[in-house]
Formats: C-alpha cells, structure tokens, sequence
C-alpha cells in the first residue's frame, strides 16, 4: 500500500511520502487533491483510478510518482531474526529522594522494598551485557533509579570495571545518567562532566507546576534545589544533555514550561505528556488544547531560532535527509529485544517502566540468555504485527509507540496507546514542517 500524507503548517502545505519519507512542498490546489486522493485509500478506493485522472494537477503526482518520489510502495521485509542486546537501563537504587505524583517507579521502589544495587550485581550485569551483546562493539549503559546518585560510589566503580573490559573483549561503552539533581555534589559534578557521554535532568517546567507534582520526600517543593544543582551541573557541560519534564491535565499550557526551561539557559529541552491514570491523565477531551498549545510553542520556538536564541525541543526534532535506518524505524526503542533493564536483585526486565511487573521478568544477570517467550514477544513488537500502525503515515517515526505505555493502557504491547499516537502525529507534522521551513529560509 502507498501511503502519503498531505498536512498544512504556518501556511505551508507539506506531503510526506512515507516509504521515501520524501517531503515536497505542495501549493493549494495540489494539497488539496493530494488530501482528497489521502482520505480516498483511508476508505480502501481506487487510487490508482483517481490519479489516472486528466487533470494537471493529477499529472503532476504522476510524474512524483513515477520517478519514485511519491506513493511510494514498501520495500520487502527488512526485519531480522537475529537480535543482540546492546543497551542496559542500570538501576543503581530503588530508592529515591522525592515523591512524584505521577511516578511509574512508585516513588522510586516500584512496588516492591527500597535497596540499593550492590557492586557485585552492578559488575555482573555489565559481564551479562558484554556476553549478551555478542559482537556488537558499541554499548550503552544508563543508570537510571530511583535516584541513582543516592548509589555514586558504585556508579563510579561500575564504570570503572566496564572501562577495564574494553580492550579485552573489543567493547566501547557509552554512560548516560538519569538523574532528579536533588543531591549533587562538587565531587559528582566533576565525575559527571568527565564520565558521562549525555545526563538528563528531570525538571518539570514552571516553580509551581514543578512543586505541585515532583515533591521532597519530606513533601516540600524541590524547583529551587534542583534549579540550582541543574544549572551548576549543565549549563557549562561540554557533553550532550537533555532537561526532561513531564506535563499533565494539571498543566496542559505546558509551552510556558518549556520556555521557562529554556529561559533558565538549557540549550536541550523535552517536555512529555504523562502516560497514567487519575487526576493527572491526559484524556481524549484534552488534545484540542493540547494541540492548540504545541501550535503555540512551535511558533515561539521558530521565532527564537530565527533571531539566533533558540534551543532544542525533543520533539521538533527531525532530520529530513537522513535519519535512523529502516529497521531502528520499525522496531523502535527495541525494548527487551536489544535493551533491557536490570534491578538492584540482578533481575532483568523488557525496559525500566515494566520493572516491578513480576510477569515480565526476563531473566537475571547470573544466568545467560532471557526467557525465550517474552524475549520473542519482545522481538515481534513492530509495526509490522501491529495492524493499526499499517496504514498510518506517522509509522516510521513512532515505530508503534512506547511498549509500556500500550501496556498500560490497552494491556497489549501490540495495541498502540491511542491519544499517544494523536500527539506523536501532531508533533511530527510541526516537526516536518519546522525542519522544510528552515531548509527553504536557507536555500532562499
């Protein structure tokens, strides 16, 4: 099936062929036929029939089509049977030092008892990861939590230990730390900054929408503290970074929180809608607003960028040239195929957000391989065994969606998360449209 998807953005009107992932800058009356000749294969019509059509405009699409520019079919299977892992998310405490609102982690424990991983579980899952990765020489490692600078001494000596297996077994080990920054030291600071190839700090945005929702565990606010540790910790970082917040129903004019965190002189910013249930969740009644709001933030966001002030947005971040390879489009993140999760017990899990589902466990660093079941349900969550994600344009972008999230709120890792994928479309056609505005102001 050909896919191609016709939108408008700030007056501009955009065709994206999904197979190519082509971008052509349409005017009105091909936009509009484009769009028409859209809804026509939604409803299973004769596209064919419609572009034979004697018309300019249709002659025009041809002639896209014809030189493979357009209605581009799919390319035969590139999925592969065979998977290494290659990223582990470390979780160095089950424990932590606020009480998020809408925390998955359960405030850190994940339902389960506070502890702290020990060296010899930490040292053992970087063997496990060395092993399990087979050849593959490239390997990432995020210590996650909890907190996980409430655990620094054995962060610092894990990475040590994986440092001192690199020559020997021909591995490269890549560090990103996750961290609140609720507690952080001069001594982390300098550790950090020499050791860690990306950090992400969790900020919500705002001092009152932050405090409201991402408490001390004494249940005071926490934005100034982490305000301040944030900024002495990234704001003359010299390796990547990214300020990560989340916002919910409680704060759906979440553009004042980006740019607040831009603002405070963060050059790399990510906002994202919370997945939960309750008081917090983002419900189908709320995209109307929520879409409103990223139209506005995509303005002020061009606006600085033109003026020489900008930053990153997560979101509006697309490479129209080149991008990941197919195969990374349809599998995702990879989640318990080629990255997994490990406990402070050594057990192993699809990614961090099942940790504490006991029937996603997947196996432990002490013992090679992963249960074989989940590890081929794993494998198979892409879009080519998701039957929603076949006709949709925005497919290789969002590769079905988060397999937690889907989880969720559908109890199926093959059943995308719905009002999820609505907000993925709506950032990615600002995204699109953002980077083909950019490029034409630079070729103009």
């Amino acid at each position: 099936m050909a896919l191609v998807h016709a939108f408008e953005y700030d007056g501009n009107y955009f065709a994206l062929d999904v197979e190519t992932g082509s971008v052509h800058l349409l005017d009105k009356p091909a936009y509009d036929a484009l769009a028409a000749l859209e809804r026509l294969e939604a409803d299973g019509g004769d596209l064919s029939a419609a572009l034979a059509a004697d018309d300019p405009v249709m002659a025009e699409l041809r002639e896209l089509r014809d030189e493979g520019l357009l209605f581009s079919l799919p390319d035969e299977d590139v999925t592969t049977p065979v998977s290494v892992v290659k990223a582990m998310c470390l979780h160095l405490a089950h424990d932590c030092n606020l009480r998020c609102a809408y925390c998955f982690a359960k405030g850190g424990a994940f339902a389960g008892r506070r502890e702290l991983m020990s060296e010899s579980v930490a040292h053992a899952a970087i063997d496990w990861l060395v092993k399990a990765s087979g050849a593959r020489r490239n390997l990432e490692v995020d210590f996650f939590g909890g907190e996980p600078l409430m655990n620094f001494e054995v962060l610092k000596s894990t990475v040590k230990y994986a440092r001192s297996l690199e020559a020997a077994h021909s591995k490269r080990f890549r560090f990103t730390l996750t961290t609140n920054a609720y507690e952080v030291t001069d001594e982390m600071r300098a550790y950090i900054e020499e050791n860690m190839h990306n950090v992400v700090v969790s900020i919500d945005g705002r001092p009152h929408v932050h405090d409201a929702v991402r408490k001390a565990a004494d249940g005071g606010g926490s934005y100034e503290r982490i305000r301040r540790n944030a900024q002495a910790l990234l704001l003359n970082r010299k390796g990547e970074y990214y300020v990560r917040g989340t916002f919910t129903a409680r704060n759906l004019d979440f553009a004042e929180d980006v740019l607040h965190i831009a603002d405070m002189g963060f050059a790399g910013v990510s906002i994202e809608p919370v997945v939960t249930t309750g008081a917090n969740a983002i419900k189908e009644e709320h995209l109307p607003a929520i879409f409103a709001e990223y139209d506005r933030l995509a303005k002020e966001y061009a606006k600085r960028r033109r003026e020489g002030r900008g930053f990153t947005f997560f979101h509006f971040m697309v490479d129209l040239n080149a991008g990941p390879c197919k195969l990374k489009r349809i599998r995702g993140c990879g989640a318990g195929a080629e990255y997994v999760a490990i406990t402070p017990a050594g057990d192993i899990f699809p990614c961090h957000q099942f940790v504490g589902r006991p029937e996603y466990r997947m196996g432990h660093v002490n013992k090679d391989g992963l249960d074989k079941e989940l590890a081929d349900l794993f494998f198979s969550c892409n879009i080519d065994n998701m039957d929603s994600c076949k006709k949709c344009w925005a497919k290789y972008h969002c590769s079905g969606g988060c397999a937690a999230a889907n989880v969720n709120i559908n109890g199926d890792i093959l059943k995308p998360y719905e009002i999820g994928c609505a907000m993925q479309k709506k950032r990615l056609e600002i995204a699109i449209g953002l980077a083909a505005t950019e490029q034409m102001e630079e070729e103009a």
